[in-house]
């Protein structure tokens, strides 16, 4: 059976809906739509009518193509106000064997413990070590035996005023909003494999307005971080410096845009405010715009990894994404700013049926979002709902042979208790009413063991 799945990803240059097929575990997609962002600026709503319209737009492109009607969607949520802190957890287990009760009370232990401030709601809370009893670095702590289990846990929150008018504007455009992810947590999960994950990555997204951080060392992100710098800042320092409209800069940062030597010469451009005449200016002073404000957003990005104190965990390197990894030379520059670690391009992987518009670095986002739908997410995470995420198969109820044995052990020890029953005419007996329910029960359950059972255990917890 196919699962339909509708991904948004909300940025502040475009907004990209995507839905998607999950056939036998694996990612198809079916159609997409993409509009100009309205009403968002550096990844936060600014004007609720506009931004759903461009919400909208694009999602009724994505159904037209596709032919489904979903209303349900994953969206993405920028960092722009988001903060992050770490937390522990630590349970006895009780039976000695972790099941995934166990490890969902062990992460919402760790949530509990958290300090969340009040203005704040939860994103996820990642695990990225388990340890249990004196064994430290457990991947996976499912089905082992342990007296008592422990984790350390990577909590991302958003601002609720900012969480509360994406939802409004997604809603307006009449689509309810299923999970929430983080853009940099997304992208992350489209470009980078388990041997990077084992390995210790980190990934960095260049966005249009933004660009965000997040590295993953372990189970899962140890550390995420947010700058509002991107693409469109290198066009609005074309535009101020050489006196030329927006658009026009646009067009010249992508059409002769390089961070390499390469082509020299001179170029013709409008002028803002004069119709009638040209400006001629170098292309050393247009590569010398883009230089400046790429280095100066990835020097900003390295000392980012530097105060993570997680640089030397990262053993696959650094993946650069987004859309400002088109502009020529990106990788090369990135690579001299950080010398000793090794760093590549990444676009979206994983996803089948993916056309030659979407198989780019731009994408990576929304395609972690679909993926992340589909089960790509961090094994035990608890996202936005409280709900905690995992790919086990287990049986949520005993089998009758074990509530059977249950059931002697617990008679054997059980005390017996006699009770008066009251007279129901005694209108003065605040338990007439309770005494009354038990007597009307139905008499065919009580020979049944199991139904016996399941009412003495509900009366007791």
């Amino acid at each position: 059976m196919n699962t339909p799945i509708l991904a948004i990803d909300i940025g502040s240059t475009k907004i990209c809906a995507i839905i998607g097929d999950v056939k036998d575990g694996n990612v198809e997609v079916s159609g997409h739509g993409i509009s100009k962002s309205q009403g968002i600026k550096k990844g936060t709503i600014t004007n609720i009518e506009l931004a759903s319209r461009s919400i909208k737009k694009a999602i009724d492109d994505a159904k037209r193509v596709s032919g489904i009607n979903i209303t349900t969607a994953t969206i993405s949520i920028s960092g722009a106000y988001t903060k992050n802190l770490n937390s522990t957890g630590v349970v006895n287990i009780p039976n000695h064997e972790i099941s995934i009760n166990e490890i969902n009370r062990v992460m919402q232990t760790a949530l509990y413990n958290a300090n969340i401030p009040n203005e704040f709601e939860v994103l996820h809370v990642l695990p990225y070590k388990f340890k249990i009893d004196e064994q430290d670095f457990i991947e996976d702590p499912y089905g082992m035996n342990a007296s008592r289990m422990e984790v350390d846990t990577h909590i991302i929150m958003t601002a609720k005023s900012n969480l509360g008018n994406l939802k409004k504007a997604v809603n307006a455009a009449g689509i309810e909003i299923g999970k929430v992810v983080l853009s940099g947590y997304a992208s992350s999960i489209s470009v980078i494999n388990s041997d990077d994950k084992e390995r210790g990555i980190a990934v960095i997204d260049l966005g249009g307005h933004t660009s965000n951080l997040v590295i993953h060392v372990g189970n899962a992100i140890q550390y995420n971080d947010f700058l509002s710098v991107g693409s469109n800042h290198i066009t609005n320092d074309l535009s101020i410096a050489l006196h030329t409209p927006f658009d026009t800069a646009e067009e010249l940062k992508i059409s002769k845009g390089s961070l390499l030597s390469g082509e020299s010469g001179d170029i013709q451009l409008p002028v803002i405010g004069d119709e009638y005449h040209l400006n001629t200016v170098s292309l050393d002073i247009v590569h010398n715009i883009i230089y400046s404000r790429m280095e100066e957003a990835l020097s900003i990005l390295a000392n980012s990894i530097e105060k993570s104190r997680l640089k030397d965990q990262l053993g696959a390197g650094i993946i650069l994404t987004g859309g400002m990894t088109h502009i020529e030379g990106t990788r090369e520059l990135a690579q001299a700013l950080m010398p000793n670690i090794p760093v590549r391009v990444g676009k979206p992987q994983n996803v089948h049926k993916l056309s030659e518009e979407l198989n780019s670095a731009e994408y990576a986002t929304v395609m972690g979002l679909l993926q992340y739908e589909a089960g790509a997410h961090t094994e035990y995470e608890i996202e936005s709902s409280k709900k905690m995420l995992h790919s086990k198969d287990y049986k949520t109820k005993a089998s009758l042979s074990d509530i059977a044995s249950i059931q002697n052990r617990i008679g054997e020890s059980k005390p017996k208790i006699s009770v008066s029953q009251p007279s129901f005419n005694d209108k003065n007996n605040e338990n007439n009413d309770l005494f009354r329910d038990l007597s009307n029960e139905p008499k065919k359950d009580q020979n049944n063991p199991l139904q016996n059972f399941m009412r003495w255990a509900s009366k007791i917890f």
